[in-house]
């Protein structure tokens, strides 16, 4: 059973170029990335994005493929997923259709989107509501521009909405769009009590991507080998479970910021020697 590939996010990168990001990915061997739309990377807002033409020049120029875009959208973004009022629901429905047209244009199979925010003076099931109805319109605008959703869950402190994989279950339920399905990210699982092999039990092959970071010392997007986490135990979970999706690095957390280069390699190298070991058995 093959081991997921590698993907790299440039969320890391956020006070380099996106020049450089791509060089620095190019270089340590990444073929795939995961596009974060901070604006000083691309601009997406609720009435236009940047051209995207940089983007696939630089992804063809050091031969990376984009397989997923994610979009700026948790406290305190503007874009709300459970935003309250009719006027700033269609901000967010036009800013994920931006997003999603973004994802068209660079070939990218895929957008990331979580449930949004509550606010904590409201009943929780309120925005719960509000989520599922923009998920929706999300949904139904990808499935015509051939795009798959991967929904994440949040931590109890970034939104009280979804917070465990039987979150994911329920709101994939109650949204009820083929074209919507799971991201397992590695730090709210850990926070959450939830494993690998809990998101399977639950979610089965709904789980289509996975932001695959190491956790420790109550920081949950470490670059692998600084947190506790076991790498080839969580690689080899996920084949166990006929897993198919990309291991995107989203590697973020301020001790990175300086040298985003040398997580970037730290991650790969360690992947490298994972499947090393792997294969000599």
């Amino acid at each position: 059973m093959a081991v997921p590939e590698l993907s790299l996010m440039n969320i890391n990168h956020r006070y380099y170029s996106i020049e450089t990001f791509f060089k620095a990915a190019g270089e340590a061997g990444y073929r795939n990335i995961e596009l974060w739309t901070g604006s000083m990377h691309l601009y997406v807002d609720c009435h236009e994005h940047d051209s995207v033409d940089k983007i696939r020049d630089l992804a063809a120029q050091y031969g990376i493929k984009i397989v997923c875009v994610c979009p700026e959208q948790n406290n305190p973004k503007p874009w709300n997923v459970a935003v309250r009022g009719e006027a700033g629901q269609k901000r967010i429905l036009s800013y994920f259709k931006n997003v999603i047209d973004v994802a068209v244009e660079l070939g990218a199979p895929q957008i990331l989107v979580t449930s949004g925010w509550a606010y904590l003076d409201e009943p929780a099931e309120d925005a719960w509501a509000r989520s599922v109805a923009m998920l929706h319109s999300v949904c139904d605008y990808a499935d015509t521009r051939g795009i798959r959703v991967a929904l994440e869950a949040l931590q109890p402190s970034e939104s009280v909405l979804v917070n465990t994989a039987q979150d994911v279950a329920r709101i994939l339920e109650a949204v009820d769009r083929p074209n919507l399905k799971a991201c397992i990210d590695f730090g709210a699982m850990e926070v959450a009590g939830d494993t690998i092999d809990g998101y399977f039990e639950v979610l089965g092959d709904k789980i289509v991507h996975t932001h695959f970071v190491d956790v420790g010392g109550g920081t949950t997007h470490l670059a692998w080998g600084d947190g506790e986490r076991d790498m080839r135990a969580d690689l080899e979970a996920l084949m166990r479970h006929g897993y198919t999706g990309y291991a995107s690095a989203e590697t973020c957390d301020g001790r990175y910021y300086q040298d985003p280069s040398k997580a970037t390699t730290q991650v790969i190298d360690m992947y490298r020697r994972v499947i090393a070991e792997m294969e000599a058995e």
